[in-house]
């Protein structure tokens, strides 16, 4: 993980936007946006990793807008919108729709190997286990 301005910015609203937040497992959900952005060494790439589930999660109070009116970058903000599911969007064709952005790739990779991790949940498959499987051999695959 990079330290900037711009990821100190994307740190405390995804911290802000999660703060209330648990898992499946009961642990603070923003602990894995942060297990997520450790793992990359560029800023979109962080900002992305610690703000992916921010509008999902928390579009009543973010928005797109709002984060490109904070100063995030164009190619952040496209990423975010990428791995914004929107409701009734298939996910697989949400995955695929992730495949052509380098950065939602690889946040998007980074985050379905997190979910699958069953040391997170007490050794129990997330019951979307299946899917992500499947949308992680789409997002490894060529």
């Amino acid at each position: 993980m990079i330290y900037t301005d711009l990821v100190k910015k994307a740190a405390l609203i995804s911290f802000n936007a999660h703060k209330d937040d648990t898992d499946k497992s009961g642990y603070p959900y923003f602990m894995h946006p942060y297990f997520l952005a450790v793992q990359f060494d560029d800023e979109p790439s962080v900002c992305v990793a610690l703000l992916h589930d921010v509008i999902e999660d928390h579009g009543d109070i973010y928005s797109l807008e709002l984060l490109k009116e904070q100063g995030f970058y164009p190619e952040i903000i496209e990423a975010l919108r990428l791995l914004t599911h929107q409701k009734g969007v298939d996910y697989l064709e949400y995955i695929a729709a992730i495949k052509n952005n380098p950065i939602a790739r690889k946040v998007k990779i980074a985050d379905l190997k997190h979910n699958l991790d069953v040391s997170r949940n007490n050794g129990v498959k997330p019951s979307k286990y299946d899917i992500y499987v499947k949308a992680l051999a789409v997002l490894e695959s060529d």
